[in-house]
């Protein structure tokens, strides 16, 4: 049985629990960090040097990193569905996901943790505005590829919806304005069809 350790509201936790629940996997999740703590002990320590969530276990094998999680639960369970079998069809869902943390995560990190993690009176606004602007724009290049397709690789969702699924979901829980995203927005309604993404990820934002 797979062993997740990390709270619900992560969204790095939540890219993995959703992958999981795709997957029909049996696994216990176990509350560490935020609120609950116990990221700085030995033990938790020994499983991932950096002290940070998400932690998978699965028998032998201790993986960290939220990509890296997602990517081995995909290849290790989900042959022909989350992990293409086609190595350049593949290369289209990695570059997706990378895509998110280099270009889409340090704007969406300047909106979320100013917005919703920080108080009013402390917020950087100019900072928070021009990310906003940033991040509308840079949604732009993954409206584009989405014109003719229903998911990130084609007609079914891969592991590479996973990671811009959950941060489209934050990015529209944000209180700003947000430019027209047709494909994305269609995308994006399917994605909340999926009983997985409904259950482990749309959940309240804080």
């Amino acid at each position: 049985m797979l062993t997740i350790w990390g709270r619900p509201n992560s969204i790095n936790v939540q890219k993995v629990m959703w992958t999981v629940a795709e997957l029909g996997l049996e696994h216990e999740r176990i509350d560490v960090g935020g609120q609950f703590g116990g990221l700085n002990t030995d033990q938790f320590g020994a499983m991932n040097p950096n002290k940070r969530i998400p932690v998978l276990r699965d028998g032998v094998a201790t993986i960290w990193e939220s990509h890296a999680c997602v990517r081995y639960l995909a290849a290790t369970y989900g042959e022909g569905t989350l992990w293409p079998l086609d190595p350049a069809r593949r290369s289209v869902a990695d570059r997706w996901m990378d895509w998110k943390i280099t270009t889409v995560l340090p704007f969406l990190h300047i909106c979320f943790w100013g917005l919703i993690r920080t108080p009013e009176v402390d917020r950087d606004m100019p900072a928070i505005v021009k990310a906003t602007g940033d991040l509308g724009e840079t949604w732009q290049l993954f409206e584009a590829h989405l014109q003719k397709r229903t998911y990130v690789l084609g007609d079914r969702l891969t592991m590479g919806d996973v990671p811009l699924g959950c941060a489209f979901y934050r990015y529209m829980n944000l209180p700003i304005k947000r430019p027209s995203l047709p494909a994305i927005e269609a995308w994006y309604d399917r994605l909340q069809e999926r009983p997985a993404f409904r259950k482990q990820v749309m959940i309240p934002v804080t």
